[in-house]
């Protein structure tokens, strides 16, 4: 089992290479000496540095008190997920796993050798409690591939404490800022093992850096960035381009079963194929349907998790409000049952759709249409007037179906539509959201209220579910001769909660109305 430790650190570099004295940092009572460590990593990638392109790492090292296999994920400035698998000759499936999205198909393979000789120092308070480590590296890089380009340099790191106040380390960086210590132009060794074993064009050989060099080096690989929108075709492909992104830096959350991480990935799914629906005037359909048809597909796998997650918090909740006496039969039991048996296998379910050739498949595709956009004649145009047109269409087709669902008789005509009208509405939101940065304000506000409209009409769709289900574990009750009165119980006030939505829909309706007529 994979081990996950949270890395706040902070690199510098200094022409003098030595560690200024660190006593007078506030808080801090002593520094001690915990020796020097021989480290020695080689990092993996793939021949194109994949994983260096999205910051990512993926090492395996001895030496040190950590050992083993560690994938280093970006979380924030200065902050990264180590996460750890025990030594082995190859890379672990779980780790390999985590970076597939992003790898594919493609081998990885040893890419740099770091070797560093670690002086650590561990600063601690007047209680000798930790509250960060220091090190003086001293660094040897070796490039594996393209020659064997090497480099060397001193660098010094700053990492805090489990569960450190990362206000120390701005006090850590003030006095070492005094010393003449000046922050890492690196955001890790990898990258600038990269950057300076890199092959030199033209020369047929690679570089060779060493600590204090004044040679600017070479930036590490990264996305190309777009040039700033300026046609409705940049301003759809940068939202576009944003949803992919997302996709590919929630897949390993999604397999770790990160908290709402799930949800976070199939509303990225949904916001593409949106996007690709809403401005099939920017983009042409005939390519990008058969792609959003495989985003349904993704998206309704996500589903299956997120669908017995709504269910099961919704009625725990409501067995938790219910009094003693209206509760009969093992019902919790039951839904726990029920939770953990669909829990069970739709996680090994998703796990597979996120492995499978067909999943990879979409990812390429996603790729090679943002490389090379099937941009039709509108895309060149005023993005104002091509985006809002796109967006009041979407608009138009939710008032229509709102307006349908108001005048139906309650039952499951009325259900249909609402539901419905709840995919238009969250179609609408997504297309605003894309439209925000041409159309400012209007867009922003449509946005507000689509989500507005959404979360109503999602009230109501979430009890139609629920219902489904509770028919379904009453039916399964009442077979071995369980009480089915708290599913009828709890069936009831599903129904109630949907009435309520249902009354509330029409003065709803008419504030966004109101409120987009007051926006022009």
């Amino acid at each position: 089992m994979a081990d996950t430790k949270r890395e706040i650190e902070r690199k510098y570099e200094s022409d003098e290479s030595g560690l200024p004295d660190l006593t007078g940092v506030a808080g801090v009572k002593a520094v001690i000496d915990k020796g020097v460590a021989q480290l020695d990593a080689v990092y993996y990638d793939t021949a194109d540095e994949r994983l260096a392109a999205a910051a990512l790492t993926l090492r395996r090292r001895t030496g040190g008190s950590d050992a083993g296999w560690h994938l280093k994920v970006p979380v924030a400035p200065g902050v990264r997920d180590e996460i750890r698998e025990p030594l082995s000759d190859t890379v672990p499936d779980s780790l390999a796993a985590l970076v597939r999205s992003r790898v594919r198909e493609a081998e990885l393979r040893p890419l740099v050798r770091l070797r560093s000789d670690r002086d650590l120092r561990h600063l601690v308070d007047a209680d000798g409690a930790l509250l960060a480590e220091v090190s003086v590296d001293a660094v040897r890089a070796e490039r594996l591939t393209d020659g064997g380009g090497t480099a060397q340099w001193t660098e010094i790191e700053v990492e805090l404490a489990d569960d450190g106040d990362p206000d120390f380390l701005d006090q850590v960086e003030k006095r070492l800022r005094k010393a003449g210590v000046r922050p890492s132009s690196s955001a890790s060794k990898l990258a600038r093992a990269l950057a300076e074993t890199a092959r030199t064009p033209g020369s047929g050989k690679s570089g060779s850096g060493k600590s204090g060099s004044k040679k600017k080096r070479k930036a590490p690989p990264v996305p190309e960035e777009p040039a700033a929108p300026v046609t409705a075709g940049d301003h759809v492909l940068a939202y576009v381009r944003a949803q992919r992104d997302a996709i590919l830096e929630l897949d390993p959350a999604v397999r770790q079963d990160a908290y709402d991480s799930v949800h976070r990935m199939r509303v990225a799914t949904r916001r593409l194929r949106s996007a690709f629906r809403s401005y099939g005037k920017v983009l042409d359909r005939t390519v990008t349907d058969p792609i959003g048809d495989e985003l349904k597909w993704l998206a309704g796998e996500l589903g299956v998790d997120r669908d017995r997650e709504v269910v099961t918090e919704r009625l725990t909740t409501v067995l938790g409000e219910l009094p003693d006496t209206l509760i009969s039969g093992p019902i919790r039991t039951r839904l726990d049952t029920w939770a953990n048996a669909r829990r069970g296998g739709s996680r090994g379910r998703l796990i597979g759709v996120l492995d499978s050739q067909r999943y990879l498949a979409l990812l390429d595709t996603l790729d090679a249409v943002i490389a090379d956009p099937p941009l039709l004649e509108a895309a060149a145009g005023d993005p104002s007037k091509v985006i809002g047109k796109a967006v009041g269409k979407d608009f138009g087709k939710v008032s229509a179906l709102v307006e349908e669902a108001i005048g139906a008789p309650p039952g499951p005509d009325r259900d249909f539509a609402l539901h419905e009208a709840r995919k238009k509405a969250k179609r609408t939101r997504y297309a605003a959201e894309a439209a925000t940065p041409p159309l400012g304000t209007p867009a922003r506000t449509l946005a507000k209220s689509m989500k507005s409209l959404t979360s109503l009409l999602g009230e109501h769709q979430d009890s139609v579910m629920v219902r489904e289900i509770l028919r379904e574990l009453s039916a399964v009750a009442h077979a071995v001769g369980e009480s089915s009165f708290t599913y009828g119980v709890l069936y009831g006030r599903e129904e109630q909660r949907a009435a309520g939505v249902e009354a509330a829909l029409p003065g709803a309706w008419e504030e966004i109305v109101a409120e987009g007529s007051a926006q022009g």
